[in-house]
């Protein structure tokens, strides 16, 4: 299953979870993983603005997983409210944003795009 860019890539079963995460481990690309729920309000409010900043920053990859789907992924990164969103690099954590707070997430994701283009020491 090859990531589309610019687009929320859904991940529906282990096996696709640890590709994807395999493939972004590799590409050394900023990843935002979406941790959500189908009842989740929130979620549900904040997901057309994650395909938005997919779309925008094409050069960044988005997942999403279903706490309920995928439980022993959600227990593993420890995510206890939803949405969480977790930024990565290289299997890394680097930030956590935790609820749907579009400017927070967006200002997240810059700032993580532009310590990736900077070298640091």
């Amino acid at each position: 299953m090859a990531a589309e860019e610019g687009q929320v890539i859904v991940c529906h079963t282990l096996q696709a979870w640890n590709e994807q995460l395999q493939l972004c481990n590799q590409s050394k690309k900023l990843v935002v993983v979406d941790f959500t729920a189908s009842w989740c309000g929130p979620c549900r409010f904040i997901a057309p603005f994650l395909a938005e900043l997919a779309k925008k920053f094409p050069s960044v990859t988005f997942l999403k997983v279903d706490v309920d789907e995928l439980k022993d992924v959600a227990a593993d990164w420890a995510v206890e409210a939803m949405p969480t969103f977790m930024f990565l690099r290289e299997g890394k954590i680097l930030d956590k944003v935790v609820g749907a707070k579009k400017d927070e997430l967006q200002q997240t994701v810059l700032k993580h795009m532009a310590a990736s283009t900077t070298t640091s020491a």
